[in-house]
């Protein structure tokens, strides 16, 4: 069976555990996401399943395979994930995955997503600087400061941490726990936060598999 999937982060809330204790978690919706096409060594060089999440007007409506003609008019995004070898026959396009074949309450998770986007920001924010002093008389404020030993040749060091773009980078959150799952509603509470905003695509990927 795969060891990841794809899912739509909803957003964060709060449940009991069986302890009576409150855990923070992060709801992810699995549902929707059909098996478009499968890729064997032999054709296409490697072995994968192509996953397509249907788009929410035809959600209703079961999967047929004149939707194949049109991927882009039914599914909103479309993404692999890699197979061992000969496991492509365990897979039929147009069969939805079973939760409960890939992950069970308890178990530990990757998370891989894209985190929220900030803009420009300055050295404050985007790498966490001190500033200046709240004192009378400071003029530094929230301004970098020296730039380096080169600046009198024109010249500043690379990788220096400057203002600039902050967000929309690839992150992985590991180890984090299965706290609960919904098999009816596709559902799955993961425990903490997660990178990516309401509604953007994450992948979840069981812990020692790095494909």
């Amino acid at each position: 069976m795969i060891n990841g999937f794809w899912g739509t982060k909803i957003g964060m809330t709060q449940v009991f555990s069986d302890d009576h204790k409150v855990v923070p978690v992060t709801v992810i919706d699995l549902a929707r996401w059909f098996v478009t096409q499968i890729k064997t060594v032999e054709k296409d060089g490697y072995s994968a399943v192509q996953l397509g999440c249907v788009k929410k007007r035809y959600e209703s409506s079961e999967f047929s395979s004149d939707w194949m003609q049109e991927p882009h008019k039914y599914f909103s995004v479309r993404k692999e994930v890699r197979l061992q070898k000969n496991l492509e026959k365990d897979f039929s396009v147009g069969s939805a995955v079973n939760i409960d074949d890939i992950i069970a309450k308890g178990d530990n998770v990757d998370v891989i997503g894209t985190t929220i986007g900030r803009g420009f920001q300055g050295g404050v924010k985007r790498h966490g600087f001190k500033g200046g002093r709240a004192s009378h008389g400071d003029k530094l404020g929230r301004k970098n400061g020296s730039l380096g030993y080169m600046r009198s040749q024109g010249r500043v060091i690379k990788n220096k941490r400057m203002p600039g773009h902050m967000g929309v980078d690839r992150c992985m959150i590991k180890n984090l726990e299965i706290v609960q799952i919904e098999p009816q509603g596709r559902i799955v509470l993961v425990k903490g936060s997660v990178p990516g905003k309401s509604g953007s695509l994450v992948y979840l990927r069981k812990c020692g598999d790095n494909k």
